[in-house]
């Protein structure tokens, strides 16, 4: 296994292959392609974060604003999600970065030191209160058997290698011939196409023989279209969120057993 990382609808409407045309939406994969390998993202695709993500946000939030200089803020919980979006879109997930953003919009002077130590404890809470979905290593270890698996993930935007929480789930890797942590070792964030090609080349496939399956529609949908893989978007029915209302083509799940009929999601209109 390569590892590149800093460390080595109408409900009354015929099912298809186990899926209702109202579960599974928009148009077929990709008329004759032969489908050889499945690559997936991380976080809310394989990994269940979304409390760990919501705990480190409160616990952030709450020691920031027990800053004298910035509780006197009125509109600081409005500047912290505007700030966060905009690094996010650039695909920047550094909570330092962030942090410093934030006391940078107020005229501020940060710590760097004190910042990185609170960046710490964020992924330390993200790490504490991650699961994996109860599906996922029954469903990896199927389709392992059929396809070749690979894992694009980003950065978590730490400086210290290793840091990636997917150390925390050493039982998936057996599963990939690929992991790549995007945004470390040179190779850009996704949705670059960069180390979606990379992913593919040591897979020596072409990109029309790749389904990509992610959570996010910018980062992952867009991201993998935008390389020429097929691009599968997952929104975890578990998972509370707010998807983007976008109009797209590509196929819609919402549980990563789905995946089990991906040869029957190609050919579904």
């Amino acid at each position: 296994m390569l590892h590149y990382s800093i460390t080595p609808n109408n409900s009354s409407l015929t099912k298809l292959c186990g899926y209702n045309r109202t579960q599974v939406r928009g148009n077929r994969l990709g008329g004759k392609n032969i489908i050889k390998a499945i690559i997936f993202d991380f976080g809310q695709t394989l990994v269940d974060a979304a409390n760990g993500f919501r705990k480190a946000e409160k616990e952030a939030q709450k020691t920031l604003f027990a800053d004298p200089s910035l509780n006197l803020q009125e509109d600081f919980l409005t500047t912290y999600r505007r700030i966060r979006k905009e690094l996010h879109d650039r695909s920047n997930f550094s909570r330092k970065s962030l942090w410093q953003e934030v006391y940078h919009f107020y005229g501020l002077k940060s710590d760097a030191r004190l910042l990185e130590t609170w960046e710490t404890a964020y992924w330390e809470t993200v790490k504490a209160n991650s699961t994996l979905f109860p599906e996922t290593i029954n469903v990896l270890k199927s389709l392992s058997s059929k396809y070749q698996l690979g894992m694009i993930t980003n950065t978590q935007g730490q400086q210290r290698s290793g840091t990636h929480r997917i150390s925390q789930f050493p039982e998936l890797e057996t599963y990939f011939k690929v992991i790549i942590v995007a945004g470390e070792n040179s190779i850009p964030p996704k949705p670059d196409p960069e180390p979606f090609r990379l992913c593919l080349q040591e897979l020596n496939l072409k990109p029309s023989e790749a389904v990509y399956v992610g959570d996010d529609y910018r980062i992952d949908v867009c991201g993998a279209k935008d390389a020429g893989l097929h691009a599968v978007w997952i929104k975890h029915h578990c998972v509370s969120r707010s998807w983007p209302e976008v109009e797209t083509s590509v196929p819609i799940i919402t549980h990563l057993n789905q995946l089990l009929d991906i040869e029957c999601m190609v050919k579904v209109l």
